[in-house]
């Protein structure tokens, strides 16, 4: 019984480790000597999608490729890029893509401009809607059941 519980511990404290190990690696350790920099860096790092994983920003990811695109931003801020100009080149390397917030142009237009659309339309639909049902209402000239009942 007391070898089972040993193992049983065993295995919880192996799968408790195993779990933090993903995060641990997918941090970022490097640093800027400074904080303004530092903090444009992490705002850019969370901005770019990593293009391995397509869910995580680069910030997040533990991609070969995301660190070394974290790198990349790490080297312009250090080269006095400003943060338009790491945008640029990114959506130059990589296309429109990698921005979570992708930029209004010709190409992206649909993107921000459906969601407006589509609420109005279906606005405009349910304004339909119960107009019709209303006029229904009004047409409807048979007795309801409880009015039928002596």
């Amino acid at each position: 019984m007391k070898r089972a519980t040993l193992l049983a511990r065993g295995c919880l404290l192996a799968i408790a480790l195993g779990a933090g190990m993903g995060t641990a690696f997918a941090v970022d350790p490097a640093t800027l000597s400074d904080p303004a920099l530092q903090a444009r860096y992490v705002e850019l790092s969370h901005e770019f999608k990593c293009v391995v994983c397509q869910d995580e920003s680069i910030a997040d990811s533990d991609a070969p490729l995301a660190g070394d695109l974290r790198r990349q931003v790490r080297e312009m801020l250090s080269a006095g890029k400003s943060d338009d100009d790491i945008r640029n080149y990114m959506v130059a390397r990589y296309g429109e893509f990698i921005l979570y917030k992708p930029r209004f142009s010709a190409r992206t237009a649909w993107l921000w401009l459906a969601p407006g659309v589509l609420l109005v339309i279906g606005a405009l639909v349910a304004v339909r809607v119960v107009r019709q049902r209303s006029a229904l209402v009004d047409q409807d000239t048979d007795p309801v059941e409880e009015e039928i009942r002596p």
